[in-house]
């Protein structure tokens, strides 16, 4: 198996981010939220440059700031980071899924091609 190959992967993910914001002041709610979603990708990519999409922070961001989606979908894309003198060689780019229920979903690998 080739080195670079395992490095560059996309996976779909449901994050529920009703456990991540339980018992958090209103306020605080969307912004916590939005943070969670760079810490799951950092945790599940192990790359510390996350990249959110502003679809996914949109959909995060649609009922305003004292409720955000119980769950939301997204795919983490792991690539190579194309600016010379980045301190990552790696970064993860978050972007939505859309679904219209969240019922029997797994995590998935998808192909890049």
């Amino acid at each position: 198996m080739a080195p670079n190959k395992p490095d560059l992967v996309s996976r779909d993910y449901t994050i529920h981010l009703g456990k991540r914001t339980h018992k958090t002041t209103f306020k605080s709610k969307t912004p916590k939220a939005i943070k969670e979603i760079t810490k799951f990708a950092q945790n599940a990519m192990k790359t510390s440059d996350v990249r959110i999409d502003p679809k996914v922070n949109k959909e995060v961001w649609k009922q305003g700031v004292r409720n955000p989606p119980k769950r939301i979908r997204v795919r983490l894309s792991r690539k190579r980071n194309e600016d010379e003198d980045a301190d990552e060689k790696l970064y993860t780019l978050v972007q939505l899924v859309e679904v219209s229920s969240f019922k029997g979903l797994q995590t998935e690998t998808v192909d890049s091609a």
